[in-house]
């Protein structure tokens, strides 16, 4: 029988990106989103760390839906902005603005900085959390340093001004295909790691299915 799971997001390129994962790992297990249960109010991200905020929202998803929850919380860790922008990546422009005023923001603020300077590392911690209230974080990291300008079309948020440290080329994580960038990415890391949790979590064979 096949086990549903909620993932707490309306993020469709998150979706695709954990569905993709866990085909490859052969688990039975059908991943839904925020879109295809009953609406509900998003919980606010009240707290200053990934682990904390992705907590958050996977406990409210199991609660609201009864189904075993995961939810991430991301962010961009500039070394010259002192970590910064953080838990705050996706607002760092404030209210109202989207990835290309954050993206925009964070070019302006390091314009200065040179290039051997430019370091900063990609942070996903995903939270399972089962109805049951068992829960577990782990965490992924992906190291690289900012460009001048954006490179490429893939991916989302600050992907464009991103060469990572665990790729040949020179290639932003926007000019990555899916797959090279799931193999290498901070969230693709966490959700690996999370794999097996959940799979133990929910009493299922973790052997490829035939």
């Amino acid at each position: 029988m096949t086990s549903k799971v909620l993932l707490a997001t309306h993020n469709d390129k998150k979706l695709v990106e954990l569905r993709r994962i866990v085909e490859e790992a052969g688990l039975d297990i059908e991943i839904v989103s925020l879109h295809d249960v009953p609406e509900y109010p998003e919980p606010a991200e009240t707290e200053w760390t990934f682990e904390g905020n992705a907590l958050i929202k996977a406990a409210e998803g199991a609660r609201r839906t009864g189904l075993p929850s995961i939810a991430d919380d991301s962010g961009l860790c500039v070394d010259a902005l002192g970590g910064m922008p953080g838990v705050r990546s996706s607002r760092w422009a404030g209210p109202g603005h989207n990835d290309q005023a954050n993206l925009d923001l964070v070019l302006a603020q390091i314009d200065d900085v040179e290039a051997e300077k430019r370091t900063a590392q990609f942070v996903s911690v995903v939270a399972i959390v089962m109805p049951d209230g068992r829960k577990k974080t782990v965490r992924g990291e992906m190291p690289g340093r900012l460009t001048f300008e954006e490179l490429g079309e893939n991916g989302f948020g600050y992907d464009p001004i991103f060469i990572a440290d665990e790729q040949e080329g020179n290639l932003t994580t926007a000019q990555m295909s899916s797959k090279d960038k799931d193999a290498i990415s901070h969230r693709g890391k966490a959700l690996r790691q999370i794999l097996p949790v959940l799979a133990q979590m929910l009493g299922l064979d973790q052997k490829p299915k035939a």
